[in-house]
This record gives structure tokens, C-alpha cells and sequence, in this order.
């Protein structure tokens, strides 16, 4: 089965749970880190938990907070670690097939919940081309 890790901050939460939903409809296990609440607390405590289960797993995972930029920024800090903000179909698709991202980061208050879901998709159903993007991935 298709595992994805998922997470977020209080300014995610909603979407998180929306996209939670949708994975599961689309057969996809998905492991949810927190947060459990829509009560405030710090993006980076769950970009952490994400970053390290996808590392361990060899799974993708999904980040949500208010932007999605906060959560990218914590996640990259982690060696092996590709999180990407995407805010449209295209980026998320070819951060996928040129950059194999990991991560893909998302924000609730900047991104409505059916493009948000196109999105997750697009990413999804997308895959890593290799070659060239490969020795680029090397480089970083």
C-alpha cells in the first residue's frame, strides 16, 4: 500500500484533515504526526516528526501550515530532505519529475481546498525523471 506522512500547525489544520480524507479515498495509508488540534503551537515541532518518518520510512510526505513556507524552511533543514512549497499543479508536478521532492509543503491560508487537492494530486501522480535531474539532486 501507498503510505504518505502528513502534517501541520494549527494554521493547517483544517486542510491537513481535508487532505487526510482524500488520500484515504484514493487507497492511500496516511500517518498523521499532528498537530491533533486547531489550538496554536510551532510548525517546526511537526515539520521535524514529518522530515525524520519520511527519512526512516522511504515514504512522501505532506506539510500544512498557515503559508506552507514556514513548514518548507524547517523541513529542508534535514539532510535528504526535498520539501516543496508549491502553490499550483505545474510546480508541483515538475518539482516532483525534475527535483524527486520528498515533502510537498502547503499553505491553508493562501491555497483553497480543490486546488489544494489538484495540487496534491499533480504531486502525487508524478514521477522522478532521473538523469540529468539526478546529477543535479547530487550537487545540492
Amino acid at each position: 500500500m501507498k503510505k504518505i506522512i502528513i502534517g501541520s500547525d494549527h494554521g493547517g489544520f483544517r486542510l491537513k484533515n481535508e487532505i487526510k480524507e482524500h488520500l484515504r479515498e484514493l487507497d492511500y495509508v496516511v500517518e498523521d504526526l499532528g498537530c491533533d488540534t486547531a489550538e496554536s503551537c510551532d510548525y517546526p515541532i511537526y515539520a521535524k516528526k514529518v522530515a525524520r518518518e519520511v527519512l526512516a520510512s522511504d515514504s512522501l510526505g505532506i506539510l500544512v501550515c498557515g503559508t506552507g513556507i514556514g513548514m518548507s524552511i524547517a523541513a529542508n533543514r534535514f539532510d535528504g530532505i526535498r520539501a516543496s512549497h508549491c502553490t499550483d499543479t505545474f510546480s508541483a508536478r515538475m518539482t516532483r519529475m525534475h527535483n524527486n521532492s520528498n515533502i510537498l509543503c502547503l499553505g491553508e491560508r493562501i491555497t483553497g481546498t480543490g486546488l489544494a487537492l489538484d495540487i496534491v494530486d499533480a504531486w502525487l501522480n508524478a514521477e522522478f525523471m532521473g538523469g540529468k535531474h539526478q546529477k543535479r539532486i547530487d550537487m545540492i
